[in-house]
């Protein structure tokens, strides 16, 4: 019984060590812990457990039951003191025992914690690096597209410019050709008059050459 359960404890104690260092021998001592504990394995446990409890509690009873007849006669013989020392032995070693498998399951937890919630974070992680991107590209898209607009904005104030300085010299060429019109229509005007001078002169003329000769005739 003694050497079980040193065996055991000492098993349990590099259980433990292989826990709290992260080595390949770790995983597979998670994964033998995690099979235990699915099926048949958590009654075993249990079974094991109590019936370690059982014991340990029958050997404080033993050990209350020397101690009270030690009180009794007042004196501890070779053999009680043998029988206590090894009930105490042995309390201490169960104790241990439960204390060390209680402790291998809380570390076991909370290893499997730990590793859904790193797992959590990196899901997560890669969720926002992914949305990140994507605000990223939006983003580009839209400077990408402010830059287009700019620039059709910088085209069409060139063209409307260009436009406008075309505008401008037509309104000067339509301006130069209406003053060239009038200017035409004064020297027509002119040369109107002046014909009509010219014919009021001939007809005058004409006038004063028939009256000389009907003078003449007379």
């Amino acid at each position: 019984m003694m050497q079980l359960l040193y065996s055991v404890i000492f098993s349990q104690m590099a259980l433990i060590l292989t826990l709290l260092f992260k080595t390949p021998l770790r995983k597979l001592v998670i994964l033998g812990l995690d099979k235990l504990k699915r099926g048949k394995g958590p009654i075993v446990v249990k079974t094991v457990g109590g019936t370690v409890a059982a014991v340990l509690f029958a050997n404080v009873y033993n050990l209350n039951e020397i101690k009270n007849r030690t009180n009794e006669s007042g004196m501890l013989n070779p053999t009680d003191e043998v029988l206590m020392s090894m009930k105490m032995l042995e309390i201490s070693l169960m104790g241990f025992f439960l204390f060390l498998s209680l402790m291998i399951d809380r570390l076991h937890h909370y290893i499997r914690e730990l590793r859904f919630l790193r797992k959590a974070m990196e899901a997560a992680k890669k969720q926002n690096q992914t949305t990140q991107e994507e605000k990223n590209e939006g983003h580009k898209t839209l400077v990408q597209e402010n830059d287009a607009l700019r620039t059709k904005v910088k085209n069409l104030e060139s063209e409307y410019e260009t436009k406008e300085k075309k505008a401008k010299v037509a309104g000067a060429e339509v301006e130069a050709l209406r003053k060239q019109s009038e200017g035409l229509l004064l020297e027509y005007d002119r040369l109107l008059a002046e014909n009509q001078n010219l014919r009021d002169q001939l007809k005058s003329i004409d006038q004063s050459i028939s009256h000389s000769d009907d003078k003449k005739k007379t």
